[in-house]
């Protein structure tokens, strides 16, 4: 990619601090013990760095030359932190395109690249990020050309953020018969049985995140969705449930699912909320089999360093804490070793520094009134929450 002198100046510049700074992610790749997805998917690879969104160099040129120094590296250190490559509404052709150029870039550099497949019909119950493709037909016609574009190379493919937690029967999009419901099923299966199978490539199902679904509720979705054909699921994509939460509901949902595959009843398992003792000793007494059967999970870090946010009680009728909630940070930096026999890999899965949409919090708006101006759409560079998130993260970004 041709950059501009403004961002090379700006790289130039984190690079400087990087070289007083240690090397988090790459030593990161070293910890853990174990089968990996390194191991199984390339010997010795890291994960891959995708090429940036433009604005977070010109936003880490403006502030170099305005003097904040730590600031622009810390930017620049960012965006060239290992993330999700994100797809959809592009056509068939453009996708296998794009995703053939990354994984043959990726491979080149002996590292594995994590795909956000986000094109299903009825995306995001047609709200901030509303879109994909118009029919489950042309949904496989998009599957299909994905597949192509990876061929036998290594991905990691996080398959439709919300697909299985938001379904359209939990939106009122679907009609008395759940016909909507139904092909949202068959279009997740139909993406699980092409792109598994292919040599290199493990996929993951949506599970929302841990403040969202129970795990009772959950793994029927999950069950329905194709989860015994798939590598295994992922939690809290784009949003701020902590480390630890999202490997014990990760732990919990494999758990339930190994229980149920041998002929157990779901509403008997444990859920997120119950206390953890007690829910621990359940599993020890009804889940005997080894990590290596049962399914596994990725977590997404990219803005839980501080956690969740919680909204002024009583402020606002609908807070959307979910939605550009402001003074958050990065969280833990992406590794395919996380010590956890059932996490496969932790990784930043939203884009950091990308807004999530216009949040109005229940006023009639224009602006947000969390942070008296008016945010930028899905998809768009967020400055203001891009400064937040560096200066916040957990561990920090550069010192």
């Amino acid at each position: 990619m041709r950059r501009t002198s403004a961002w090379l100046a700006a790289l130039s510049l984190a690079l400087a601090a990087l070289c007083l700074a240690p090397a988090e992610s790459r030593a990161a790749e070293s910890l853990g013990r174990g089968p990996t997805p390194s191991d199984e998917l390339g010997h010795g690879a890291s994960l891959y760095v995708p090429d940036a969104n433009p604005a977070a160099y010109r936003q880490a040129f403006e502030l170099a030359r305005a003097g904040q120094l730590l600031d622009a590296a810390r930017i620049v250190a960012m965006v060239n932190t290992p993330q999700a490559v994100w797809y959809g509404d592009q056509t068939p052709a453009q996708v296998e395109r794009l995703i053939r150029e990354v994984t043959r870039d990726a491979d080149r550099q002996d590292a594995i690249p994590a795909f956000a497949l986000y094109n299903i019909p009825g995306r995001d119950c047609s709200n901030y990020s509303g879109g994909g493709a118009s029919n489950t037909a042309e949904y496989k016609a998009w599957i299909d050309a994905v597949a192509r574009g990876i061929g036998d190379r290594d991905a990691l493919v996080t398959l439709e953020p919300d697909a299985l937690a938001l379904l359209p029967a939990d939106c009122g999009q679907d009609d008395a018969q759940g016909t909507r419901t139904a092909a949202r099923y068959t279009e997740v299966n139909y993406a699980v049985s092409e792109l598994e199978p292919l040599p290199g490539t493990r996929v993951y199902l949506d599970t929302g995140h841990s403040g969202w679904h129970t795990v009772n509720s959950i793994v029927p979705r999950l069950i329905k969705g194709g989860i015994a054909r798939a590598s295994g699921f992922y939690t809290n994509a784009s949003n701020y449930q902590s480390d630890d939460a999202n490997s014990w509901y990760g732990k919990l949902i494999s758990s339930c699912l190994a229980y149920v595959g041998a002929g157990g009843d779901v509403a008997a398992c444990p859920h997120q909320w119950w206390p953890r003792a007690d829910a621990q000793a359940w599993l020890d007494s009804h889940v005997h089999v080894p990590a290596s059967r049962m399914k596994h999970f990725v977590t997404d870090s990219s803005r839980n360093g501080r956690g969740p946010w919680t909204p002024p009680a009583g402020k606002y009728t609908d807070p959307q804490d979910w939605c550009n909630p402001p003074d958050r940070g990065l969280g833990a930096r992406p590794t395919l070793r996380t010590g956890d026999p059932l996490q496969d890999a932790r990784l930043w899965i939203k884009t950091p520094g990308e807004s999530d949409g216009l949040c109005l919090r229940g006023t009639p708006g224009p602006q947000d009134p969390e942070r008296a101006m008016i945010d930028p759409a899905a998809g768009d560079w967020f400055p203001e929450q891009a400064l937040e998130l560096v200066r916040f993260a957990n561990p920090p970004m550069l010192g």
